[in-house]
């Protein structure tokens, strides 16, 4: 009787196994994600290099399938013709939990129109690790990798400026460097939560208000997941600035930076900085 309830937990049955894998740490997989991948017939990987790291470790040895966002398409007809062959196919992707700003959704949507039974084995995402560090608000939007075209940046951080929750990002350091000036404009007041290497052995969080974000001196290694806070209330936003600090400020915009101005500035008043930072940005813009 024991053997036989043994066995059907044991049991995989066929079907698609979204099956998330670890950001950094390759000791952060569950029991089960692993009980599945070496059952599994294949294992649909991003790039099958980066996945034997990890299925090396655990001598999981069954067959690998290239499925990336340049081939998923092309795939397609042949993954969907081994799944109603009642094979288990397991998907995974380079780090976390697929189909989040990875490859899947095609294959999922496809498994869906074909009846074909989908299962999720829970696990790591830099998502909701990132969050869970921020000590921001619980409830978060997750927009997922930066846009290549500025314009297209500008037009949903225009959006999302609005949103009263925190916002999570994926962007290389690179991107985050040329977008720092445009974070700084829509969502100033609020702070932010750099994270680097999660997990892994370098692992770096830094924690900064927006108005004094500044950019890297040099590229770091690998994505950053970034955090931006919900908007915080400001105290004493009665009070504003006056038309003396105003030609104080006129006189300085072509000689300092804005957080240099917005530094000085504060020493001498009870004018919120974001205050002070914005009216600077305006006499930027102007000209």
């Amino acid at each position: 009787m024991i053997l036989q309830a043994e066995n059907k937990y044991n049991k995989v049955k066929s079907g698609l196994y979204i099956v998330a894998t670890p950001i950094g740490n390759l000791s952060d997989i569950t029991l089960r994600a692993l009980d599945v991948l070496k059952k599994s017939d294949y294992i649909l990987c991003e790039d099958t290099r980066t996945s034997k790291n990890l299925l090396d470790r655990y001598e999981i040895r069954s067959k690998l399938i290239s499925n990336h966002k340049f081939n998923e398409k092309k795939n397609l007809s042949k993954i969907i013709d081994i799944l109603k062959s009642e094979s288990v196919v397991s998907l995974i992707s380079d780090a976390g939990t697929p189909s989040v700003s990875d490859p899947g959704a095609i294959l999922i949507n496809e498994c869906v129109t074909n009846k074909i039974d989908i299962f999720p084995i829970s696990g790591a995402s830099a998502v909701s690790t990132a969050v869970s560090v921020s000590g921001f608000n619980e409830k978060y939007f997750f927009y997922g990798f930066f846009p290549e075209k500025n314009n297209k940046l500008k037009e949903d951080f225009e959006k999302l400026a609005n949103l009263n929750s925190c916002i999570v990002f994926f962007i290389s350091p690179r991107k985050f460097n040329k977008s720092i000036k445009d974070i700084r404009l829509y969502f100033s007041g609020r702070k932010i939560l750099i994270c680097r290497e999660m997990t892994k052995f370098y692992e770096e969080y830094i924690r900064s208000d927006i108005n004094n974000l500044e950019p890297f001196e040099s590229d770091p290694k690998g994505e950053l997941t970034i955090v931006i806070s919900e908007k915080l209330k400001e105290k004493n936003s009665s009070i504003i600035l006056k038309e003396s600090d105003k030609k104080n400020i006129q006189k300085m915009i072509k000689k300092l930076s804005i957080k240099d101005i917005t530094d000085l500035i504060s020493q001498n008043t009870n004018v919120p900085k974001k205050e002070i930072y914005n009216y600077c940005l305006k006499l930027k813009n102007e000209k």
